[in-house]
């Protein structure tokens, strides 16, 4: 039986026309795909995507053109097997690959997915600092609103509020026409390749590669795939879950663009780019106090879609493995373990961001290090289980196409993962720009 089926039946609506059967399907469906795309234009996004504009201008808005059909083919093989499994990511490799797999991939989740919510909270902290707020209140604070999130015990309480926050980033749309940007430069760097003024350096190739590394994350695998599960859709509910992830995956490279059409006011402004903070505070005097504070207010609605769905992924990647009860449907009482992972990695981020003198910055480069090198394998992993037809079947299986276009993906990342790796672990293997 479909959600469709199964709400309609529960709620008694009666469905008359065909298009109202369609559009309704899809609302039900619609979620997983909108909140994995958007909630990776999270804190460290924002920061990378503003960079990129504040030092380049708009002349690498084209690369986010080029990372929108990888979004979508990454994440729709990820939707194809949760609906066809019913299972998680972490479940289906321990299954299929055996435990040594298994605890390889989980642990380097884990390990990354906690590095990563800790620049969630530095983010926060930075931002409300800004604004004249302690971060010894606010990080508590928000810490506490993402437990409350999450733990109410219906999926559904918990994807509603989501969804509203993941659209409250259109707000960027608005902050990058307040930045007035020159219309036909925008329309030109979004469509051809360009090399900015200076050459191909390796601050440029460092920087670009970042932006390929902040648009997919190894975390996204786990938490699409598990969510799909969660939200129990069905075969019927396939092609639904497919738009989903395709407006999705459009949605967060359009936001992600008026991002970098934010930095790249302070650029033509020649505002000395630290990060996106002090790029609000700076650009206030100049375009208007709704930019400043919007910039800041939307890093803050960045880290909480990041810090919420990297904690779920992690919390149902061990409960799967561990095989307790894990799923959105379950009060705190039912699934202990499930919640208890969620608090911890939130409580325990947040915990490190407020001690003095934290090592912040070697967590977001170690984070950056362990991501690149994760993300190819797990992408691997994911590819193998997608041409598993005793797992599949021919219909959902990977075609011939799917194959090529997947593997030419995956060659990709891990070139550029490799060339990541060695630009932060030994800065001057690469020649200096000039």
């Amino acid at each position: 039986m479909t959600i469709l089926k199964e709400q309609t039946k529960t709620k008694g609506h009666v469905v008359r026309h065909r298009w109202q059967k369609e559009l309704l399907t899809f609302l039900l469906v619609f979620g997983p795909g909108l909140i994995v795309m958007e909630a990776d234009n999270d804190a460290g996004a924002v920061s990378t995507y503003t960079q990129a504009g504040a030092q380049y201008g708009t002349h690498l808005l084209w690369v986010l053109l080029l990372l929108l059909p990888i979004t979508y083919f990454v994440q729709e093989m990820v939707a194809r097997l949760g609906i066809a499994t019913g299972q998680g990511h972490a479940a289906m490799i321990y299954r299929r690959f055996g435990k040594w797999w298994g605890f390889f991939s989980l642990m380097d989740l884990l390990i990354v997915n906690f590095l990563t919510i800790v620049t969630e909270f530095a983010a926060i902290a930075l931002a409300w600092e800004k604004m004249g707020v302690s971060p010894y209140i606010a990080v508590p604070v928000f810490a506490i609103g993402l437990i409350v999130l999450v733990v109410t015990g219906h999926y559904l309480r918990w994807e509603r509020p989501t969804i509203v926050l993941c659209l409250l980033d259109s707000i960027w749309l608005i902050v990058a026409m307040l930045c007035h940007p020159v219309s036909k430069q925008v329309v030109h760097d979004s469509i051809v390749p360009n090399i900015p003024p200076g050459g191909l350096t390796s601050n440029l190739v460092f920087l670009v590669i970042a932006l390929v590394g902040t648009t997919i994350a190894p975390w996204q695998l786990f938490f699409q795939q598990s969510c799909v599960a969660d939200k129990r859709l069905r075969f019927s509910d396939l092609k639904w879950e497919r738009l989903d992830t395709f407006l999705g995956a459009c949605f967060t490279i359009i936001v992600a663009g008026c991002m970098m059409l934010a930095g790249d006011a302070a650029y033509r402004h020649h505002i000395n780019y630290t990060d996106p903070a002090q790029m609000a505070v700076a650009l206030g005097p100049i375009i208007g106090p709704f930019v400043k504070y919007a910039i800041l207010l939307l890093m803050c609605n960045a880290a909480v879609l990041g810090a919420t769905a990297v904690s779920l992924s992690s919390a149902w990647a061990f409960g799967e493995v561990k095989g307790w009860k894990h799923t959105l449907n379950a009060t705190f009482k039912e699934a202990p373990g499930f919640y208890s992972i969620y608090a911890i990695c939130v409580l325990l981020a947040a915990g490190i961001v407020l001690i003095p003198g934290a090592p912040l910055q070697l967590i977001i480069i170690s984070v950056q290090v362990l991501a690149g090198i994760m993300l190819p394998a797990a992408i691997v992993f994911l590819q193998l289980l997608l041409n598993d037809r005793e797992l599949l079947g021919e219909e959902f299986t990977n075609k011939p196409w799917n194959n090529w276009i997947n593997w030419i993906i995956i060659i990709l990342l891990f070139a550029l993962s490799f060339i990541l790796a060695a630009q932060v672990i030994a800065p001057n293997l690469f020649p200096a720009s000039s």
